[in-house]
C-alpha cells in the first residue's frame, strides 16, 4: 500500500493549524479578487437599504488610484421593457450595454431598475443619486441624467422638477410637460429622437425644446435621426460627442 504524499497523522497539531490557516487564506483570496475585478472593470450590482432601488454601478478605470479625486456621475434611466427584478435587463440598451461589451468610460455610471409596472416619476431616483454621492467620490457639480423612451420621459421629469441638481441632461425619444420648462432655461439639454418614431412621436421632444428656447435657453438642442424609428438611442449612445458634451458641462 502506497504512503500518502501528505499524511495528516505525521504532522504535530501546531503544524496542522498553520497549514489550515494558509489553505483558508488562499481560498478567501479568490472571491475577493474576482469581486474587485467585477467592480472596477465591469458592474457591481447593488440595492440601497433606504431607497430600495436595484441598480448597476460602474466605476471608471483609475477610480481606486487617487482617493482624493472626484468623478463625474452619469445616471441612466432605461425604457419600459427593462422593468422588473432582473438587472441583466438593464444591460440591454444604452451605456450599460456598452460597458457590458467592454467599453470604458471616464465617469461613474449608475443604472437603476424601475420595478415592474411602475414608472420613473414614481421612483426615488433623486434619493438614489444622493445615496451614490455619499457612498462614492462624486463631483457634485458634474452630475448628468440621461434615459431612453420611458427613461427619456423620466429624464425630462426629474430635470424640470430638480433643475439645479444636474449639470446637463440628455433625454432620448422622451417627452414631458412644456409648461415646466420655464424652471430650467439655465440647464443644458441635448435631446435625441427618430423622425419615424411611431411609439413616441417626434413632437414630444420638439415641443420640449421649443418651450426651453421660449423660456430663454440658449443651449437646448435636438438631434433628429431622419431614418430612425423608436430606436434612436443606439446611434445616440454610440456618439462620442454626446459624452464629450456631457462631461464638458458643469452645474451653474
Amino acid at each position: 500500500m502506497k504512503t500518502p504524499l501528505l499524511n495528516p497523522q505525521s504532522f504535530p497539531v501546531p503544524v496542522l493549524s498553520v497549514i489550515l490557516v494558509l489553505v483558508l487564506a488562499c481560498v478567501c483570496l479568490i472571491p475577493l479578487s474576482a469581486q474587485a475585478q467585477q467592480t472596477h472593470e465591469g458592474f457591481s450590482e447593488k440595492k440601497t437599504e433606504k431607497v430600495g432601488l436595484n441598480y448597476l454601478l460602474y466605476l471608471p478605470p483609475g477610480y481606486e488610484n487617487n482617493k482624493s479625486e472626484r468623478w463625474p456621475l452619469v445616471v441612466f434611466l432605461h425604457g419600459a421593457g427593462e422593468r422588473g427584478n432582473d438587472l441583466n435587463l438593464v444591460k440591454v440598451h444604452g451605456p450599460p450595454k456598452l460597458v457590458e461589451a467592454g467599453e470604458s468610460f471616464p465617469f461613474i455610471l449608475v443604472s437603476p431598475q424601475c420595478p415592474e409596472d411602475d414608472w420613473w416619476p414614481w421612483q426615488p431616483v433623486m434619493e438614489l443619486i444622493e445615496h451614490i454621492k455619499k457612498k462614492q467620490r462624486v463631483d457634485p457639480d458634474r452630475v448628468y441624467l440621461t434615459g431612453l423612451s420611458m427613461g427619456g420621459y423620466g429624464t425630462w421629469h426629474f430635470a424640470t422638477r430638480y433643475p439645479d441638481k444636474f449639470a446637463a441632461v440628455a433625454p432620448i425619444c422622451g417627452g414631458g410637460t412644456p409648461y415646466l420648462c420655464k424652471r430650467m432655461p439655465h440647464l443644458p439639454v441635448w435631446a435625441f429622437h427618430g423622425a419615424k418614431d411611431q411609439t413616441v412621436p417626434l413632437e414630444e421632444s420638439s415641443r420640449m425644446i421649443e418651450a426651453l428656447k421660449k423660456a430663454g435657453s440658449t443651449t437646448a438642442k435636438l438631434t433628429v435621426y431622419p431614418e430612425a424609428t423608436h430606436d434612436s438611442w443606439t446611434e445616440a449612445y454610440n456618439t462620442k460627442e454626446l459624452y464629450d458634451w456631457l462631461l464638458s458641462q458643469r452645474r451653474k
